[in-house]
């Protein structure tokens, strides 16, 4: 009996001692997890490359690794991953996550950047959390890069590669050969007249040289002629405008005086042209009709002598008139 009791009092405590192992793990497990934060991301292109244990980089830093791949159940064209990363870590607002490959092995990482100085971390809501954080834990929000930009845009790049395919075909053809090859002769043609005529274009190049040259001195003899007529002007034009200037104010004051000279004499223009005139006019017809008469006795002393002017006239002879008759 006292064996068996020993037994069982062995048995008791190794289950104690498990017991508080156990107990000591889980509060080991907790304390180490209060030095992480969780995130989910929702990633909707392949996540080749990407397993759980691969690491998570923030601005190529690393700082987590990812804990979990999974379909979205309520939406299966997205691929759920979730991350932990260091409590240190800043995940602010503006943060994006991007698939990013690790060289040529074709293993892939998980990319955190893009975060916002100042800005608040990224959080569940307290108020209806299941819009921002369906499965409990904040989202960050994704941004195609590296491989799945590749990925995603593969089927536009296979049609513009076909395109360019198709267009080369018609390029290439055999008409548009025969052509390409007639013009090639017709380059190598030219090639041959621009070598036999190399002499001819040097000579050519040389006399435009020289023409140019002249053409640089003739317009910096027009430099000269222009400073040469700009001193002309300031020296002997300017002079001589300013004595004109002078000279149309001195004949402006001279206007001015002879009206105030003709201002002055207009009363005494009008006295002579009304009475003084007529005056002169009838002393002109008395001239006029004494040199009528000085003219008539002019006539006579030159026909009859100057007794003509003292005597009378003499009388015609008187015959009786014959009454027989």
């Amino acid at each position: 009996m006292e064996t068996r009791s020993n037994h069982v009092l062995v048995g008791a405590v190794v289950l104690i001692l498990l017991a508080v192992l156990a107990l000591f793990t889980v509060w080991l497990a907790q304390v180490s997890g209060t030095s992480e934060k969780y995130y989910d991301i929702f990633f909707k292109e392949a996540v080749d490359g990407l397993n759980k244990g691969s690491p998570v980089a923030y601005s190529g830093v690393p700082s987590g690794q990812v804990k979990e791949i999974a379909i979205f159940e309520k939406d299966p064209q997205y691929v759920r991953v979730r991350i932990s990363v260091d409590q240190d870590v800043p995940v602010l607002q503006g943060t994006t996550a991007t698939i990013q490959g690790i060289g040529f092995t074709g293993v892939s990482q998980v990319q955190l950047d893009g975060a916002i100085k100042g800005a608040p971390p990224i959080r569940c809501p307290d108020k209806d959390p299941g819009m921002d954080c369906p499965l409990g834990v904040p989202v960050i929000p994704t941004k195609q890069g590296g491989l799945g930009a590749i990925l995603s845009s593969a089927p536009q790049l296979l049609e513009r590669l076909t395109t360019l395919t198709e267009r080369l075909t018609e390029l290439l053809s055999d008409k548009n050969q025969a052509s390409i090859a007639g013009i090639l002769e017709n380059t190598n043609r030219l090639t041959d007249a621009l070598a036999d005529r190399g002499p001819e274009i040097a000579a050519t190049l040389a006399e435009t040289r020289i023409a140019i040259q002249k053409a640089g001195d003739a317009a910096q003899q027009i430099g000269e002629l222009a400073d040469t007529t700009d001193q002309v002007l300031a020296q002997d034009v300017k002079p001589a405008m300013g004595n004109l200037n002078r000279a149309v104010q001195s004949a402006q004051h001279s206007m001015e005086t002879l009206d105030s000279a003709i201002g002055d004499a207009r009363p005494g223009l009008k006295t002579f042209s009304g009475q003084t005139m007529p005056e002169v006019n009838q002393l002109v017809r008395d001239l006029r009709q004494m040199t009528e008469a000085l003219n008539s006795v002019a006539q006579k002393v030159d026909q009859r002598g100057a007794t003509s002017i003292l005597a009378s006239p003499k009388l015609p002879d008187y015959e009786p008139k014959d009454d027989s008759q």
